[in-house]
């Protein structure tokens, strides 16, 4: 299997953890009608030009919109699809573009001094809603309406094991490791606004690489958000392998990069 298919397995498989899937001739639709504000979980996904794009724009406006959701698209390899986007817009999507990238751990567990106010504990019922508290905190994960569900389906999904540090006794840090096969991929990596700056991140992600180590997955991926936080994972013994060029086109609500603050 080449590497952007591992890839797209892995992602396909992920979304498919909190939301429905239906193949279609032209790409996927992802769909979750209880959560409806979720956008990884609501979305069509193309990566290649359809044949009939007006076709398919009308069959994902109407397949969102009877379940009271606004439609939106991911797109993928946009550079192929400027006719497509184009044709977007004329039914009246707002577009935003992103380098996307992917990045794959070395293998070589990271050293880190001992910080005696550190400690990491996987989340269990005992500090489960210490763990959501930190990640409703986190604008980037669109807030607690978004976050309570999707951490509570996460948590009863045995693919997903989840960390929160503890700072001096203080919950502020969360990640997350989702296994699929014999790859594993770092999600929901976070710290509250009072604790940042002082590389708790690294922490974790030295915990989840250790975790790796121990259960022998051959590969370790992370889709930073932007190159900001590409660079710190950078610092972490993650390297970046492939960029993509992806899209998000949407009828309506916020943009991502409002979510995320950019």
């Amino acid at each position: 299997m080449d590497l952007i298919k591992q890839i797209e397995e892995l992602e396909f498989t992920l979304l498919q953890s909190f939301s429905n899937r239906q193949d279609q001739p032209w790409g996927v639709l992802f769909w979750n009608e209880h959560q409806p504000d979720y956008y990884d979980a609501n979305h069509a996904h193309i990566s290649e030009q359809p044949d009939n794009p007006h076709k398919v724009i009308d069959e994902v406006i109407s397949f969102y919109e009877a379940m009271n959701i606004i439609p939106r698209f991911y797109l993928y390899n946009i550079e192929s699809l400027t006719s497509f986007i184009a044709q977007l817009k004329e039914k009246g999507f707002q577009f935003e573009a992103f380098s996307q990238p992917i990045q794959l751990w070395n293998k070589k567990i990271i050293q880190l001094p001992l910080n005696i106010d550190v400690t990491i504990e996987k989340v269990t019922r005992k500090n489960y809603h210490e763990a959501l508290w930190v990640e409703c905190q986190i604008k980037e994960f669109g807030g607690k309406a978004v976050r309570e569900k999707a951490f509570e389906s996460e948590f009863n999904d045995q693919r997903y094991t989840h960390y929160v540090l503890k700072y001096q006794g203080n919950p502020c840090s969360t990640a997350c490791l989702f296994v699929h096969g014999n790859q594993g991929r770092v999600e929901t990596v976070a710290t509250t606004e009072e604790y940042r700056g002082k590389g708790l991140i690294g922490f974790l992600l030295q915990h989840i690489q250790r975790e790796t180590q121990r259960l022998k997955l051959e590969k370790l991926w992370v889709h930073p958000i932007n190159e900001r936080v590409e660079k710190v994972y950078s610092r972490y013994g993650f390297t970046t392998i492939l960029t993509l060029q992806t899209g998000h086109a949407f009828l309506g609500g916020k943009s991502i990069k409002e979510i995320h603050g950019g």
